[in-house]
């Protein structure tokens, strides 16, 4: 199973592809908004774990497009936000 993290945290994103490679799966990883939109598009992912606040591009944002586009791949919106502003 390929997944692609999308996450300005690098350390963050490096330690949940060590996680999720040692079960098994292929993760590449990017850190903002609109190179996440371009893997997205481009690439052929299982899953996609997704940041809500990136930069150049917001989490939400990077979704809206790929739904526009009919990319239906599976998002797990991931945030440290504690509530929607």
């Amino acid at each position: 199973m390929r997944l692609l993290v999308v996450d300005d945290e690098r350390r963050l994103a490096r330690a949940l592809q060590l996680g999720l490679s040692q079960d098994g799966y292929v993760v590449d990883i990017v850190h903002d908004g609109p190179s996440g939109l371009d893997a997205a598009m481009n690439g052929s992912y299982d899953a996609i774990i997704l940041d809500l606040m990136l930069p150049g591009m917001s989490g939400y944002e990077v979704l809206r497009r790929l739904r526009a586009a009919e990319v239906w791949t599976p998002v797990l919106m991931l945030t440290a936000k504690d509530g929607e502003y």
